[in-house]
């Protein structure tokens, strides 16, 4: 994976801090997108660029089950979620559309928004400011899901 910025959050991140609920009613991720995080960052869909990453801290996409939350950042080209821990449903949600969760007990406390990452899924680890982070390694059969772009996209594979 290429190298990214950061942009780190707070514990107990809510999914609708990702997208606020009057938002689900625009048509579409695309219109969605711009309006991620913005009660905590009004500017994070204009400052965030595809490979980017967003970090957070314990039950990271606590909350609604929406898949929407995930989507935006998706759609916006973050290439990981890193955490100290998340909600399994924002979990379930990330690895269903195709968005990498990644635990990471350590690197969440070590870094700062507008530090640089680099991920290596494949190795289960992260590299942020000189030190290489240990994190959760998917198993092969999730790697294959996220390389596919996510469960359905994998499933439509898997039936050809």
């Amino acid at each position: 994976m290429e190298k990214g910025t950061i942009f780190k959050f707070h514990n107990d991140l809510d999914t609708d801090q990702i997208i606020a609920s009057q938002y689900l009613l625009l048509p579409n991720l695309d219109e969605m997108k711009g309006h991620a995080f913005e009660s905590l960052d009004p500017d994070f869909s204009k400052k965030v660029k595809p490979g980017d990453f967003v970090v957070g801290g314990e039950n990271f996409g606590c909350g609604s089950s929406r898949e929407q939350a995930p989507g935006v950042l998706k759609a916006l080209g973050v290439q990981a979620v890193i955490a100290k821990s998340f909600a399994r449903i924002f979990f379930r949600n990330a690895i269903n559309i195709g968005l990498p969760a990644i635990v990471c007990k350590d690197l969440p406390d070590n870094v700062a928004t507008g530090d640089t990452m680099e991920l290596h899924m494949s190795d289960g680890t992260a590299v942020a400011n000189g030190k290489t982070y240990t994190c959760t390694k998917l198993p092969e059969y999730m790697q294959g899901i996220l390389n596919q772009g996510g469960l359905i996209a994998s499933l439509n594979k898997e039936e050809k």
